[in-house]
Formats: structure tokens, sequence, C-alpha cells
């Protein structure tokens, strides 16, 4: 017999989310010490050749890098804490000004290549689990496995190279520099930003910038979108309800959409979040690629500029998003599948 109020939604949520703080600890934990066990001391990585000695001990005893380690540590939780993610040491401006500039672009880019992943593998893995060992079921089968498994920079170029000119797509930056002048900053999101504007050309320009990185993005989870509905069409599909709607005369297009379909998508958003974590690590290299103002890019640039202020604050940012979008899908799967409270 359950336990009383075990199952409850309110309960479940609360358990969830005390989960979330021992989880944000570690990554805290761990982003701190692999950057701290990178040769040389940050500030001398960073700044080294550009400031003199005296200056240089200077900047590191106003950023604390002269304290006990355990010191330094607290400081960075306490900092995180309060929602400070530290100092860039290239530029000296504060990281959340980074991301506040540069975060609009990579969660336009997340966003749209999310959606990418489902139109594109939601319906391919549908028809794979209806016509099983059927040659459409093959033939996706394989194009999933291709999507997931090719390198996402390589297929970047493959889409610049033959899809952007027949198509008239640009394939660097995220609008036109004409766009960027007219259109004014207010989320600093520019897709929204357009959106506001009410400017046909401006809104035009921008999705066209969009198509060739979220397409590029949407393929490296497209092919888990693909098997997943798949298997989960297959097992419903051999479900005794589904055997009974049959029985009762409902035609099978009726049964495969109104039940199988609906019960085969439940897993799907339990890895949504995981995905999640997938596609901020992809941007990264999409961003790159197609020349994005986005943070995988602001990354690559603080990486080689071996600022690990800048790049500690940023994969903090990272790691804290993947962990709150991970709890926000738990909470939603529990909405819709309450089996998953108990």
């Amino acid at each position: 017999m359950t336990r009383a109020g075990s199952g409850s939604l309110p309960r479940y949520i609360l358990q969830r989310t005390l989960l979330v703080i021992p989880m944000i600890w570690v990554i805290l934990t761990l982003v701190f010490l692999i950057l701290r066990v990178a040769p040389g001391d940050p500030v001398s990585a960073a700044l080294g050749g550009k400031l003199n000695q005296d200056a240089l001990d200077q900047r590191r005893e106003a950023l604390g890098f002269n304290r006990p380690l355990i010191a330094q540590y607290w400081d960075y939780l306490s900092s995180v804490a309060h929602l400070d993610f530290g100092t860039t040491f290239s530029d000296n401006q504060p990281v959340l000004r980074v991301v506040r500039d540069n975060g609009g672009a990579t969660l336009s880019l997340t966003l749209a290549a999310f959606v990418v992943a489902l139109v594109v593998g939601i319906p391919l893995g549908l028809v794979a689990g209806r016509y099983r060992d059927s040659v459409p079921d093959v033939l996706i089968r394989l194009f999933g496995i291709l999507s997931y498994a090719a390198p996402i920079f390589f297929v970047g170029f493959l889409l610049q190279l033959y899809v952007a000119e027949p198509l008239g797509l640009p394939t660097s930056g995220d609008a036109s520099p004409i766009t960027i002048f007219t259109v004014k900053p207010k989320t600093h999101i520019l897709l929204i930003d357009v959106l506001f504007s009410g400017d046909g050309a401006a809104i035009q320009d921008v999705v066209k910038h969009l198509l060739l990185p979220a397409s590029t993005l949407g393929l490296l989870i497209c092919g888990v979108f693909i098997r997943l509905v798949r298997v989960n069409m297959l097992q419903t599909m051999q479900a005794d309800y589904v055997e009974a709607a049959e029985a009762r005369g409902i035609r099978r297009r009726n049964v495969t959409w109104r039940h199988a379909f609906r019960n085969a998508l439940v897993p799907v958003i339990t890895v949504v979040g995981l995905q999640f974590s997938l596609l901020l690590g992809g941007a990264v290299l999409t961003e790159s690629t197609f020349n994005w103002p986005g943070l995988g890019q602001k990354l690559v640039y603080y990486i080689n500029e071996r600022d690990y202020g800048a790049v500690q604050g940023i994969v903090t940012v990272f790691a804290l998003a993947v962990v709150l979008i991970s709890m926000l899908v738990d909470i939603v799967n529990a909405l819709i599948d309450p089996r998953v409270r108990f």
C-alpha cells in the first residue's frame, strides 16, 4: 500500500527542488577546482605581457588570488549565491553583462534548434514506428544515426556549401548590419526586438540568418527524438488498451493518433532537459561555425585569451541553466504523468 501523500505533486516538487541544492554545489565545486588546477595563475595567463609585474600583483591581490584556496572557494560560492559571476580579466567587465549582451543570441539559436529537432524528429519517429521494418523505417533510422553521429561543424560546413547559396541564405552572423543598426535593443533578444519593431524586412532578415544555424544544431538531437518516438510507438502499439480499441472497431489511424501517439510522447518530455545540455554544448561549435554572436562564441574567445575568470563565470551560468531546466522538465513531466511522483 502506498504511503499517504507519497504521490502528491507538492511533495514531489519540494523533493525535486531540494535535490537541486547538492547538484548545484557539486557543479560549482567542479568548475572551481578544474580551473584552479590549470597551469599558471589566472591573472598572469590573461594579462601577462600586457601589464608589468607590479600591476599584475595589484590585480591579483584585488581579485583575491593571493588568498588561500579555501578562502577563494568560499568567496566564489558566496558570489554565485548573490548572482555575482565575477569579472572578466581581459576586458574587465562583469560576466553578467556578457551573459546579458550575448545570451539572447544563444537562447534564440537553442530554442529554434529545439523546434527544428521536434518538427523533424517526432513525425519521422512516428512514421518509423507505425511502419516497422519497412523501407521508410530503415531510411529514417539511418538518417537518425547519421544526424546524431555527424560532427556538428561538418554538418554546418555542408549546409553552407550546398544549401546557403541555392536558397539565398546568409552564412554568418545573426542579422545584416543595417538591421542591427536600425533595431533598438530592448530585450537583448534580436528576434523579439525585430518582432516588436514591426519591420517586415528586419524580421525576414533575422529569420533568414537563423535558419542554417538552427537547422545545424537541431539535427544534432533530431536522431535522439526519432529513436525515442519510434521505440515508444512500437511498445505502445502492443499495449492492451490499443488492442482493445482495435477490437471495438476503431480505425487504425485513429488508434495511432488518439491513443498510441500521445502516450509515446511522455518519454520525449523526460529527455528534453537532458538534451538541453547537449544543445548548449553544440551551440559553442555552431556559433563558431556560423560566426553567431552568442555565449558560445564568447566562451571560445575567452578560452583563447586564457581568461579564466570569464570562462568560470560563463560555464557556471551554463551549468545552472542546465540544472534548472532539468528540474522544470521533471516537474512538467510529473504534471503529465502522475506515476513519476511515486
